[in-house]
């Protein structure tokens, strides 16, 4: 085992758990992240940025980009790390493509990162919204690449396929955490099922993408495990991130990762056989999206 940093839990004046310096991110300003915005709501349209209260989405909107969720903002899961709201969806919009589409070419996004909620609702899981929306974008912006962050089919192996099969260069499904936490953090999903999904993205031929969150009680063998699962799956590109409580409501940060740690984790990651690792406190899926192709 290698030694690592060991980082306090301190709590503020409010009793919050106190971020260490390297966690902390400048408020988004600036002149294109003020038109992201705007083009955002006048399209109607819902990001991970916002929904999942992502610390980079200063940095990412004032360069231009964002990762746009589709198929509305309400999840039927209930992961307890997540930020998205959970219930019943009301919101199904054919429509939803063309509008993506539409706002992909007017921010003239060189790299587009396309999310959804988990629709466990829908027969097809979304699958026909994923792959018109993949479709329209390829259509009107030939020269803008696509990563697709999906969600968790449940094993319906056709909608998978609907969801992959219309010109996207990267397909990315999260893990998000060891297997040991899946019941405590991710308690509507299956580890094995994931690592099946990537395999079969894998195996249909798509360039594949899976992320990881630290900080939840995970020990650094476990972290090392899950590497070479996802590897014999057939993943080829990693992220981790330092996991943050969205709100007291969420399960809550047993510790805070240490810079030097993630760099450890890249290396190891690197070594094990993965073509990409991206890795640090801020990381999350859709970071650095465009170096991953």
């Amino acid at each position: 085992m290698v030694e690592l940093p060991v980082v306090s839990k301190e709590s503020n004046e409010n009793g919050r758990t106190r971020k260490p310096d390297w966690l902390r991110v400048k408020l988004p300003i600036g002149p294109n992240y003020r038109k992201v915005r705007t083009l955002v709501d006048e399209y109607k349209l819902h990001t991970i940025c916002q929904s999942g209260n992502c610390p980079n989405m200063g940095e990412c909107w004032g360069a231009g980009t964002a990762t746009f969720m589709i198929l509305g903002n309400t999840c039927t899961r209930s992961c307890s790390f997540c930020a998205v709201k959970t219930g019943r969806p009301n919101e199904y919009d054919a429509d939803e493509p063309r509008r993506v589409a539409e706002a992909i070419v007017l921010m003239q996004v060189k790299h587009a990162v396309i999310t959804s909620v988990n629709r466990d609702e829908l027969a097809d899981r979304g699958a026909e919204i994923w792959h018109q929306t993949v479709r329209l974008v390829k259509e009107a912006s030939p020269t803008t690449t696509i990563e697709t962050l999906i969600p968790d089919t449940k094993a319906n192996w056709e909608a998978l396929e609907r969801m992959i099969s219309a010109g996207q260069e990267v397909v990315s499904h999260n893990m998000e955490t060891v297997e040991r936490l899946y019941r405590k953090v991710r308690p509507q999903a299956k580890y094995q099922r994931s690592l099946e999904q990537i395999q079969r993205t894998k195996d249909y031929g798509k360039r594949t993408k899976s992320g990881i969150m630290v900080g939840l009680g995970e020990t650094q063998e476990e972290v090392f495990k899950i590497m070479d699962d996802l590897v014999a799956h057939g993943c080829d590109v990693l992220t981790i991130g330092q996991y943050l409580q969205p709100t007291q409501m969420h399960i809550a940060v047993a510790e805070f990762i240490h810079p030097d740690v993630f760099a450890l984790y890249q290396e190891v990651g690197l070594s094990k056989g993965f073509k990409f690792v991206e890795s640090g406190p801020l990381v999350r899926s859709s970071y650095h999206a465009e170096r991953h192709l």
